[in-house]
Parts: C-alpha cells; structure tokens; sequence
C-alpha cells in the first residue's frame, strides 16, 4: 500500500479531492499543484508501485515455496487498496498481510492505511486471517540497501566523496500531530543516524531535516531543508548530498520538492545538490520487500492483528 499520486496535471483536481475527503480545495492550492506536476510532467508512483508488487510476487513465489498473490492498493487513486482486496478474493486467499510501502511506522499518522485496510478486509476477505505489518525500519536489508545508495551517490562525485555535507531528509509533518506520537520522529532520527554510523561520517558532517511541508497555516516541523542551503554557503561549503530516509519511490516530492525546488535553492546559494537514487524497482529493493514480509510471517510481533 501506498499514499498514491496523480499521474499527470490533469489528474490534479481529482487527486486533491480525494486528499482533502471531499472537501474543496482553493484555486491557489489546486493551480500550485498543477504547476508543479507541469515541471516534472508526470510522476511515475502508481507504474513504480505496480511493477514492485509484480516483482515481489515473483521473487516470494520462487523463494519461498508457496503460492503467494501480491496487489498494489492507493490510498488515493486507483488501484485503491479496496479494489486490491477485491482482486485477492478472487484469488481465494486465506491469509492477507498489508505492507505500507514506508519504513517507519505510525498508527496516528498512517492511520488512513490501517483504516482503508480494515475496511476492504471487512468487504471483501471476512474470514480470512489479515495482519497489518508495522515498522520495518530496523530491517537489515533496508538499512544495508540505504547505505549502499549512499555510496553509490558519493561515488558518482569521487571528488567529494570524502567531504560533500550530507542532509537525510523526511517528510514533514504539522507539530501537532507529531505531539500526539513523538515516537514516529525518534524512528526516523534513529534511521538517519544509524546510516550515519554505518558510513562512518562524522557528526559534523551530516544533519537530519525536513522536507515537502503542506499546504495549511498550521506550524509544521523544521528545519526546512530547503532553508538550510543559504546557510551551508555562507559556511563556505559548495556541495551537499539529499538523502531522503522513508521515500521508496520517484514521484512529486522527489522530482519536484528535491530535485526542482531545493535544487533552486542550493544554485541561488551558489551550491550544487547532489542526491542518492530512489529504491524504485531494483532487485535489492525487491529482495529486502521479500525479507520483510518472511521475517513478518515468521515473527506475529511486527504484525498487528486487524480488529
């Protein structure tokens, strides 16, 4: 499961309408979007997601001696995660686990998965037996996967490679939700600064910030780490590295937030943004899904029992 997108401007108004609950979004908000999905021309999250599920499917399939069925579901958009569920009762499956494409978990933040998964288990599968997974952040291969996006990033600048400033990066989140569970932002420091152990950087060479605030007068947390790249200049330094920790797939707040918008603000700093690659569909991606879904069958504590 994952938050879905729209695929090209002219998905825009529909997608918003689904953010927002039906509730009407202002011109300002929907033209703004539409803006940005003209820059980048279209976002391939929905195809992406798609072709993980295809592809985990396979790998399960051949290493786990089982047949196994895998469907992608949207949050917003389609496929939604009912119609997925729709398709795996056809399949007559017994035994469901829901997977959120997002490393770190949060019930308050990410309950709409739980509640849109609860929903088409209730349609579709009554009686089968369907677990949600939680946090899979920890996970070695996805931990061993970043670390070696990184490197794959510092060796396409050999130059700075030793030195280039690094920012990981998370999406960002009102302060109030946050609040109500502080838990899911300690995760994703853990995350930022167990990478950075396992690349032996120095602290003063990497930072954690945020990314891709919303649309809305509420205080949302910071840094920015747009508003970073003026300050790292004035420090004399000329590179940086954007290291996005939850994001798994290319879409708008890569391809626009990342690699238009901050990218703008580090060449009026005088700076060049380099970032790391996306997981997308690389068979070490693959494989660490494969690891976390195994390791989640194995193992009932990482799974939540739906209610």
């Amino acid at each position: 499961m994952t938050y879905g997108s729209a695929t090209t401007a002219a998905d825009v108004p529909q997608y918003l309408a689904s953010v927002y609950r039906g509730r009407t979004p202002s011109p300002e908000v929907v033209a703004e979007f539409e803006r940005r999905y003209n820059l980048i021309g279209r976002s391939p999250l929905v195809e992406i997601t798609l072709r993980q599920a295809e592809l985990l499917q396979a790998r399960l399939n051949q290493t786990q001696g089982e047949e196994w069925v895998v469907r992608a579901g949207m949050q917003h958009l389609l496929p939604s995660i009912d119609s997925a569920a729709a398709e795996l009762a056809d399949a007559r499956c017994d035994d469901v686990l829901g997977l959120v494409l997002a490393p770190q978990f949060s019930a308050e933040i990410m309950g709409g998965y739980v509640h849109a998964f609860d929903a088409a288990m209730a349609a579709h599968l009554p009686s089968a037996r369907a677990t949600l997974v939680r946090s899979w952040s920890r996970s070695e291969p996805f931990l061993g996967l970043l670390a070696r996006l990184v490197q794959e990033a510092l060796a396409r600048i050999p130059e700075l490679a030793e030195t280039v400033p690094i920012l990981f990066t998370a999406h960002s989140l009102p302060r109030s939700v946050v609040e109500r569970d502080p838990a899911y932002v300690e995760e994703l420091k853990w995350t930022a600064s167990e990478l950075a152990r396992r690349l032996l950087l120095p602290s003063a060479r990497w930072q954690f910030a945020y990314q891709s605030a919303g649309h809305t007068p509420e205080e949302w947390l910071t840094p920015d780490f747009k508003d970073l790249m003026p300050e790292m200049a004035r420090r004399g330094l000329r590179d940086v590295l954007v290291v996005p920790l939850q994001f798994l797939s290319d879409h708008l707040e890569i391809l626009y937030d990342i690699d238009i918008a901050a990218g703008e603000e580090a060449s009026a700093a005088g700076m060049r943004m380099h970032r790391i690659e996306l997981p997308n569909v690389r068979a070490d991606f693959i494989t660490c899904l494969a690891r976390v879904v195994s390791d989640s069958v194995a193992t009932p504590a990482h799974l939540s029992a739906r209610t």
